[in-house]
């Protein structure tokens, strides 16, 4: 089945869903057990279609970053003054590569170029390809690493960020000015450190057909994507990035009247807690189990459903006119939850610190007839601006 398929046979499920909803429902919004579960199942199937969808989408990325062209363009006739390639040095070499993944199976090193990417822990520097399939695998499991600004530092990296501006105020002739006294508040990206063992046995090491560089590639960059994402919906900032859903993340825009059920109208009043400027990148953010709930939702003045399913390949689905990202780890719905977060995700800041290493363990699962690889990596993340970022938070209690 095509993508475009797909997306037609989700979009007639959703129709169906919707009209079944509406003509099964009594006078208080309530359907009875079975109608409830025969619902439930359109749901569940939106939701396969949904996630085959993004498979897909990513498998056409994959394909077009495989079949990307590398090189450099030729100049002139063939064999007249053609250009060369550019030639790749450090830890973006051939020779680099090479070796790495002698270093990896255990074998001699062919150029002995492994210097160029010593780590003072005692591993390497992972090659710039392996770095990338790592970074693609994290893309694929960390939802919010593909929303947040990104980038890579060498050290602690402070922010300066304005806390208050200047005013401006109307003046007599001839009066005095009214001074204005802007300050700056500062917010520090530091890195903490995350790490994944796996264990291979020696003789998929010495098998030749044995994929090391890719599996070990595709293991730690679902590892880490998982650890990630967890740490920047809900980490504590302690020993960990500082999470979007938390204390020191977002601003708390609404408080809903229930402890387990959202309204259209709160979601309608997080849209404007956020100020205008933001809203031109505004996202969605929340849990599955939010977006079950905040489907069956309707605009209270057309009756339309708020939620609306994608039509096009590589857009996401819209809530009430905006994309809507879903994370497994973002806090579901209950008393006192930061359940949904809107705002432009540009003002969480994901420090990456240097670049990943991976170190070889020759004798500690020797026993077992075994190697062991410890992945490393340094990362920190916060919201800059808080108020770039709004939360609806459950009633306590």
């Amino acid at each position: 089945m095509t993508i475009k398929e797909l997306f037609a046979k989700r979009a007639n499920l959703w129709e169906n869903a919707k009209d079944f909803l509406n003509t099964h429902q009594d006078e208080n919004g309530l359907m009875s057990a079975e109608d409830a579960a025969t619902y439930d199942k359109m749901e569940a199937d939106i939701q396969d279609y949904t996630a085959q969808i993004e498979r897909m989408e990513r498998q056409g990325q994959i394909d077009a970053q495989m079949s990307a062209w590398n090189g450099s363009p030729l100049i002139g006739a063939p064999g007249a003054g053609t250009r060369q390639p550019e030639a790749r040095t450090g830890i973006a070499s051939d020779n680099y590569a090479e070796d790495y993944n002698c270093y990896l199976r255990g074998r001699a090193l062919v150029h002995n170029v492994m210097s160029e990417g010593v780590d003072a822990n005692g591993g390497y520097l992972v090659p710039t390809e392996f770095e990338n399939q790592i970074v693609t695998a994290m893309d694929e499991n960390n939802v919010v690493r593909g929303m947040a600004n990104v980038i890579r530092t060498t050290a602690e990296r402070k922010i300066p960020v304005a806390a208050s501006h200047v005013v401006a105020n109307w003046t007599a002739e001839n009066a005095a000015y009214t001074e204005s006294n802007p300050t700056f508040d500062q917010k520090t990206l530091d890195a903490f450190k995350l790490t994944a063992l796996a264990k291979v046995s020696i003789e998929l090491l010495q098998d030749s057909a044995f994929n090391l560089q890719t599996y070990l590639a595709g293991e730690f960059g679902r590892a880490f994507g998982i650890a990630e994402e967890t740490a920047f919906c809900v980490g504590t900032g302690t020993g960990q990035p500082t999470g979007i859903f938390g204390a020191n993340g977002g601003t708390v825009g609404v408080t809903a009247a229930a402890i387990n059920k959202i309204t259209a109208d709160e979601l309608i009043s997080l849209i404007y807690a956020l100020k205008k400027p933001y809203r031109r990148n505004a996202q969605w953010l929340m849990n599955d189990s939010t977006v079950s709930e905040i489907r069956k939702l309707k605009d209270p003045t057309t009756g339309s459903f708020l939620w609306q399913p994608s039509m096009q390949l590589g857009q996401p689905d819209k809530l009430l006119g905006y994309s809507l990202q879903t994370s497994a780890y973002a806090p579901a719905i209950a008393a006192g939850a930061l359940a949904v977060a809107f705002g432009d995700f540009h003002n969480y800041w994901i420090a990456d610190r240097m670049g990943r290493t991976i170190q070889r363990l020759n004798e500690l699962y020797s026993t077992n007839g075994q190697v062991g690889f410890i992945c490393t990596e340094r990362v920190d993340a916060k919201v800059i601006l808080p108020e770039g970022i709004q939360l609806l938070k459950m009633k306590a209690s």
